[in-house]
């Protein structure tokens, strides 16, 4: 399995990019993001591109992936309705768009959040334009398209969120954690898990193209 990236520096990302490296079944990894993830494997590539709204540059590079994890996201906090349905629905689509004319057969994977609004007409700003990314995504001429919905993520491995308020949550969560996760044993998953699970679904496929938080455990566990 050949596999592309988006995102690998970020949180969810880097879980994920372990998850591949460590996969016997992954034959190559390609990581596409403005910055370098700063590892080195045998297996992995690494496109720095400044411009993800275009990927003309680069097109020869993108195509022959049997799967495309696209984990790149940024928090609503602070940001215009404007500003942030162009990064998130902006920079997804350009992806997409590209990826599903240079790889009709390729599984794309797309990390969206826990309350995303299929319907595109709730009052919460990110859910909505989350909600629209996910269906124009789905509209697209891909092999299979999933939206991930996770809540509650559990860093493992030294892996850290850029975020700070995140990283203090985490920091003050952590004492809690084993018993959160058995008592709440479907609604936390770990980074681990989610790389797992994406894995997973392009292998296996899934009953359903949006996963929440305990199919995407269910996943992982295939």
């Amino acid at each position: 399995m050949n596999v592309l990236i988006f995102g690998a520096t970020g949180m969810v990302g880097k879980g994920v990019l372990r998850e591949c490296l460590l996969d016997s079944g992954v034959a190559r990894v390609q990581t596409v993001g403005r910055t370098p993830t700063g590892q080195t494997h045998a297996k992995l590539l690494e496109i720095v591109h400044r411009d993800l709204w275009s990927y003309t540059p680069i097109e020869n590079e993108l195509s022959g992936f049997d799967a495309c994890f696209f984990c790149l996201g940024v928090s609503s906090a602070g940001m215009k309705e404007a500003d942030y349905e162009r990064v998130t629905y902006g920079i997804a689509m350009a992806a997409g768009t590209t990826l599903s004319r240079l790889n009709p057969t390729m599984t794309f994977v797309y990390v969206s959040g826990a309350g995303t609004d299929s319907s595109e007409k709730g009052r919460i700003m990110w859910a909505r334009i989350k909600g629209k990314t996910e269906n124009a995504l789905m509209r697209l001429p891909f092999r299979a398209v999933y939206a991930f919905r996770p809540g509650v993520i559990q860093p493992l491995h030294g892996i850290r969120s850029r975020t700070a308020a995140y990283r203090v949550g985490y920091m003050v969560m952590r004492p809690l954690m084993p018993v959160l996760r058995w008592a709440f044993p479907n609604s936390i998953l770990t980074t681990e898990e989610i790389g797992r699970a994406m894995l997973a679904v392009v292998r296996k496929g899934a009953p359903q193209r949006i996963l929440e938080s305990k199919d995407i455990h269910a996943a992982a566990m295939l």
